[in-house]
This record gives C-alpha cells, sequence and structure tokens, in this order.
C-alpha cells in the first residue's frame, strides 16, 4: 500500500507520484532516494534549504501549501521499474480534495500522468 497523504486544509497544490521507490519503503516517506531531484527542485523553487529528514520535508511541504500522494494505492510491482506495475488500485483522492482547497495537480512522471489521466481526472475534474 501506499503512504498516507501529506496534506493540510491550507494546501493548494497536489503532487502525485506514481508508487513509492524501494528506497522510498525503506524510509517510509515520499522521495527518498538521496539521487531523488524532487526536495532539490522544490526547495529551489521556494528558495529555501532542502529539507532532510521526514520531519523536515513534511514541514516544508505543509508551510508551502503543497500536498503529495500517489497515483497509486496498491499494485504488483518487480523492483523500482515503473513499465512491471500491474494490478493497479487507485488512491481515493477524495480524501484530499474534501478537506483541502487543491487549485492544481502536478503528476510526477509519465506513468503517474497517465495513471491520473485513467482513473483520477474524471473524479477530480481538475
Amino acid at each position: 500500500m501506499s503512504f498516507a497523504p501529506v496534506y493540510s486544509e491550507n494546501s493548494r497544490a497536489l503532487i502525485l507520484g506514481t508508487w513509492p521507490s524501494p528506497k522510498s519503503r525503506e524510509m517510509a516517506f515520499y522521495y527518498g532516494h538521496p539521487q531523488n531531484r524532487f526536495w532539490k527542485l522544490l526547495a529551489r523553487l521556494r528558495k529555501e534549504d532542502i529539507p532532510s529528514s521526514v520531519e523536515e520535508k513534511k514541514a516544508f511541504l505543509l508551510r508551502n501549501h503543497i500536498a503529495v500522494w500517489d497515483t497509486i494505492h496498491s499494485c504488483s510491482i518487480e523492483g523500482s521499474s515503473d513499465s512491471s506495475i500491474r494490478d493497479v488500485v487507485p488512491n481515493d483522492l477524495a480524501s484530499i480534495l474534501d478537506h483541502a482547497s487543491i487549485q492544481a495537480i502536478y503528476t510526477n512522471g509519465g506513468l503517474s500522468g497517465k495513471m491520473y489521466d485513467r482513473f483520477c481526472h474524471k473524479q477530480t475534474g481538475i
């Protein structure tokens, strides 16, 4: 199963990944691989220091009104290859959309975009 979403009632943007990588699953938080540019890019865009701990990352997201989650709730996958993903059960984005004023949804990667279009766009209309 994917991680719980990170959001607050003040979240305005939702960034959706596909499914946590093995390193992220090991760390039990989003974008955990040290070579992943996610946190570096967001920090640069927001002109802030790069968060390092899970608590710093959560605080960063909430302070900047950003929510994160994955498009996939559960699936079959081999290693970290998105191309091996099968038996997809999507996340129900209503749990965020009913409690936050999300104005924009971004997908982090091609497969996440395809999963969002296939399973979530009709639900969100965003």
